[in-house]
């Protein structure tokens, strides 16, 4: 048989992923603040894209121009269901009339002044930036260099201690390997040890230890409290953890009372010494959807739409830009321009819908957590609620990442609705896993220094409750609340008494 190139032509069917298509799913899983962020550059990249400002307040018999808008239809829904809002903007353009200083005048107004300069006599332009008359956080490296600086060490010592700033975390800790340090760098181990105790001398106290002990036991020694007693009790740190006080006792040579007061000095230091120092302010989580009760019962959705970017396309300045354009590479370029910019203002529409068609699926599903609480929770996946709004389960798991909805609950991101199903033991519906987490938790919060309940009595309980549960499953549970075992509780409530 003869081997020979030849053609041959084949009909299939394929799934092509255009670039619309990657921007409408990669905008689907974006967070609110990434969205704003990916906007922003979208604004500067393509001209013809222009941010859409609010309506401005009209006077009584004043009415306004036409906009072309997209608005997701409200709907309402008894019990479970609920009304769904949206008012977007794709496709318009604002325009303001400019009144000259003659027309003011010829109006009675007051005369126009200058205000160019303020009354020092210094322009507008030539005073700082906003941003540059705030008070900025020193940083905990900076602090560290600073103190550095004063410490007068060597200019090989200073290159040692400018390279452990560097590794210094968040908390404090400059959690290195010496030795490894010392081979980067060409030099001793002795002498990074030698500029890292004189840089743990610094402030705050504890800073620049390797590890937690260290960093106890370094705020002990500024105290003058680390002696003997002192030392074995940071040495066995897991020991406290696990509040085995008898071998503590033993090991450290001190009676209760003794070790009561010594775990009272321990719990006063500050396990995070850099904690304060240049710490990012904490990003407060604003909600993608609200929901709401009105007078008659139903559940009101509501998209937020000070989280939506409202952008539109200048479709005079695209129509004035492409009849001066001369230039093949010009007329390409706007019409790459255009078709993106249509593309994102119907992605943008299209996000909108589907995270409020999520939303309500959600709230219907969850109407029992909305009126009850936790514990009337029900089992969800997303193959049920991609089902019901005939969408495909990725879809859903984009849409509910980083996103959140504000319950009368609370502030909940939308994937905390998702949770497993627990078999019933009389045959009946199942129970939501958070549900049983929660009820765990409420039976423990709940003991009695008399009363500590085991695993095994924790599943009888839930059990007679109608929860088939394993006792392995109570005990990842109650590990994953960060509860101790009964032992350890045992322990800690004879320790308070």
């Amino acid at each position: 048989m003869a081997i020979a190139p030849k053609l041959e032509m084949r009909q299939g069917q394929a799934l092509v992923m255009t670039p619309q298509l990657q921007q409408a799913i990669k905008l689907l899983q974006l967070s609110n603040l990434e969205l704003a962020e990916f906007i922003e550059a979208e604004l500067e990249r393509n001209p013809l894209l222009e941010r859409a400002e609010p309506e401005p307040e009209r006077r009584e018999g004043e009415t306004a121009e036409p906009r072309e808008t997209a608005e997701a239809p409200a709907q309402e829904v008894s019990g479970a269901d609920a009304s769904l809002n949206a008012d977007l903007d794709v496709d318009a353009e604002q325009l303001n009339p400019d009144l000259s200083a003659g027309d003011l005048a010829d109006a009675g107004a007051a005369p126009m002044q200058d205000w160019s300069k303020s009354n020092s006599g210094r322009a507008f332009d030539e005073l700082p930036e906003l941003e540059e008359t705030l008070a900025r956080d020193i940083s905990l490296a900076d602090h560290l260099e600073a103190q550095m600086m004063r410490a007068g060490l060597s200019p090989a010592e200073s290159l040692i201690g400018a390279r452990l700033i560097d590794l210094v975390d968040d908390w404090g800790y400059c959690r290195v390997d010496t030795l490894d340090l010392a081979r980067q760098l060409g030099c001793d181990e002795g002498d990074v040890l030698r500029v890292l105790k004189i840089m743990q001398g610094f402030e705050p106290v504890g800073v620049m230890a390797r590890d937690l002990a260290e960093c106890m036991a370094l705020q002990l020694e500024d105290r003058g409290r680390y002696d003997p007693a002192m030392q074995a009790l940071v040495a066995n740190l897991e020991l406290l953890a696990k509040t085995q006080f008898e071998r503590l006792e033993h090991l450290c040579g001190v009676d209760r009372e003794d070790l009561i007061d010594m775990i009272a000095e321990i719990r006063a230091l500050t396990p995070k010494p850099g904690a304060a120092f240049g710490a990012a302010p904490p990003q407060a989580v604003v909600p993608d959807v609200y929901v709401r009760q009105a007078a008659d019962g139903a559940w009101l959705v509501e998209l937020n739409t000070d989280t939506m970017p409202r952008v539109l396309m200048n479709q005079r300045y695209y129509a004035r830009v492409s009849k001066d354009a001369k230039k093949d590479a010009d007329k390409v370029f706007l019409s790459e321009c255009a078709a993106n910019a249509s593309w994102l203002i119907k992605s943008l529409d299209q996000r909108a819908r589907t995270i409020l068609k999520v939303a309500r699926e959600i709230v219907r599903q969850q109407d029992g957590f909305l009126v009850h609480g936790v514990a009337h929770l029900r089992p969800l996946n997303l193959k049920t609620v991609a089902a019901a709004i005939e969408m495909h389960e990725s879809t859903v798991s984009r849409v509910t990442t980083n996103k959140y909805i504000a319950t009368p609950r609370g502030v909940f991101e939308l994937k905390y609705f998702f949770t497993a199903a627990i078999a019933s033991a009389d045959g009946g519906e199942a129970h939501s896993a958070e549900a049983v987490r929660h009820k765990i938790k409420t039976m423990i919060d709940a003991e009695t220094p008399d009363d500590v309940l085991s695993d095994d009595r924790i599943v009888e309980i839930l059990r007679e409750a109608g929860v088939e549960i394993a006792r392995r499953t109570v005990a990842k549970y109650r590990e994953s609340l960060r509860l101790p075992s009964s032992i350890e509780r045992k322990r800690r409530r004879a320790a308070e008494i």
